[in-house]
């Protein structure tokens, strides 16, 4: 860890195309990074191995994997016996937030991220939340961060004596074409990432879910060839 704490952070990482591109954005800056990753009893468990990976890739050697089983509260398909949808992507202008959504998830894992970032002196936290190419997430969006910013400096110790806490999310007005072509220029290997809602016991896509359209739709946009293994062909 670097003894400049301005350079300290702390990243939420799914495993994810956008985690993956934070993550490796936030080491461009020089950030000395440590890993949040929430086991939260989600569906697509594969992420977890997907997160272990990208950390690994990303040389970040202190990544917590921290337990929060949801499913006691349910009220998503990611996290209740609801299933997931398929072939049917809503856009985000609809205003329909889809049932994939997990109840208050960011609000949750940000606050997560915010005890840690304040208990290892770290004054920023990296998310991958993008309000451009997404489900329609209210989670996800600027206001939604910028509050979330506001009650970190208002609600903390370290907030109350440095008003220093940053919420970064570099992603946030980015298509999910530019994001992949971002990382590329990284060097993020997104054979390493997982996206899927309902992947296979191998970690398989399914091809069929938002998220798998919608990642799909970012590798095709970008004109990048898409390393996943999808079980099914996806329409994207």
């Amino acid at each position: 860890m670097t003894n400049n704490p301005q350079k300290r952070g702390v990243l939420l990482l799914s495993g994810g195309i956008d985690s993956a591109t934070t993550g490796a954005l936030a080491k461009r800056e020089g950030y000395s990074l440590c890993a949040l990753t929430i086991d939260y009893g989600q569906r697509h468990r594969f992420e977890l191995t997907a997160a272990k990976a990208v950390a690994s890739s990303l040389g970040i050697t202190n990544h917590l994997i921290l337990d929060l089983d949801l499913r006691a509260i349910g009220g998503s398909a990611l996290t209740d016996t609801i299933d997931v949808p398929k072939n049917a992507l809503s856009e985000p202008t609809s205003g329909e937030i889809p049932i994939t959504y997990v109840p208050a998830r960011n609000t949750i894992f940000l606050s997560l991220a915010l005890g840690w970032a304040e208990a290892l002196y770290a004054d920023t936290i990296f998310i991958g939340a993008n309000a451009i190419d997404f489900s329609g997430y209210p989670d996800c969006r600027p206001e939604f961060l910028a509050a979330f910013e506001r009650l970190a400096n208002l609600g903390t110790r370290k907030g109350i004596e440095e008003n220093s806490f940053v919420i970064k999310a570099p992603l946030v007005n980015m298509s999910k074409a530019d994001i992949i072509r971002e990382g590329i220029r990284l060097k993020v290997d997104y054979r390493l990432t997982s996206s899927c809602y309902d992947p296979d016991t191998s970690g398989h896509a399914c091809g069929e879910c938002d998220s798998c359209i919608l990642r799909r739709r970012g590798f095709i946009d970008a004109g990048v060839d898409d390393p996943t293994q999808y079980i099914s062909k996806v329409r994207a």
